[in-house]
């Protein structure tokens, strides 16, 4: 309790930019999987949740300096590890490349050659993920999933990284582009407590296996009818 409610409050750091897990409502309050898991932890801990929203994912890595949060629910990365300690995933989201119409990239294979450029959301998990493996082709950062769409479109970007849910939807509006096969990664969906609170840490992990196991996760998914989440396998 002393170190993940040390205010007396469980203080959730959320990141708004992923649609899949935090959905917003007209008056400015959230609604989706991550708010219902942060209310679940904050019950059994038998404080408040206080949700702490950040727009882009990196600001939510940063709050972790700043002892703006005590938890909170961002994609697993060794980048962020050196300030966070994770937990095993709750969720897994695939992934993968779109490609404009009549471009010769037809596999994930074709990708990281010398003269592509790759579309992709600054700091995001798989922007992390590319960073460390791309070796030949340019990352072409943008502020955000739709400012990368919005790169990809208006300078005519070979590739477009992102989130296989998010690319199936940005593929209806590109005729004749495709969503490649496979994926580069799964983003691994974890809870974190800034380095430094072991105990919290240690709870924070049985937290998620139970959460797993019991079905709550799977039955949080279906509940805010969101596709292209996987519940994660146990840790």
């Amino acid at each position: 309790m002393k170190e993940l409610t040390p205010t007396g409050k469980l203080r959730v750091g959320v990141n708004l930019s992923n649609f899949l897990l935090v959905q917003r409502n007209a008056d400015g309050s959230i609604r989706g999987i991550v708010p219902d898991l942060a209310q679940e932890l904050a019950q059994r801990l038998g404080v408040a949740a206080e949700l702490r929203k950040y727009e882009k994912v990196g600001e939510v890595a940063d709050g972790a300096k700043k002892g703006e949060w005590d938890v909170a629910f961002i994609g697993a990365e060794p980048q962020r590890a050196a300030e966070i300690d994770f937990t095993a995933p709750y969720v897994e989201i695939e992934a993968t490349y779109l490609v404009p119409a009549g471009s010769p990239i037809k596999s994930m294979g074709d990708v990281d050659h010398k003269g592509v450029r790759i579309a992709v959301a600054d700091r995001s998990a798989y922007h992390l993920w590319l960073s460390r493996n791309i070796k030949n082709a340019a990352l072409m950062t943008a502020d955000g999933i739709e400012a990368s769409y919005q790169l990809f479109i208006n300078d005519k970007l070979e590739v477009l990284a992102g989130l296989k849910p998010r690319l199936m939807d940005d593929v209806a509006k590109l005729p004749g582009s495709k969503v490649l096969d496979g994926r580069f990664t799964a983003v691994q969906q974890a809870i974190g407590t800034p380095k430094g609170r072991p105990e919290g840490a240690a709870y924070l992990r049985k937290f998620v296996e139970d959460v797993k196991a019991s079905g709550l996760v799977a039955q949080l998914i279906a509940r805010h009818g969101i596709r292209g989440l996987l519940v994660a396998a146990p840790g």
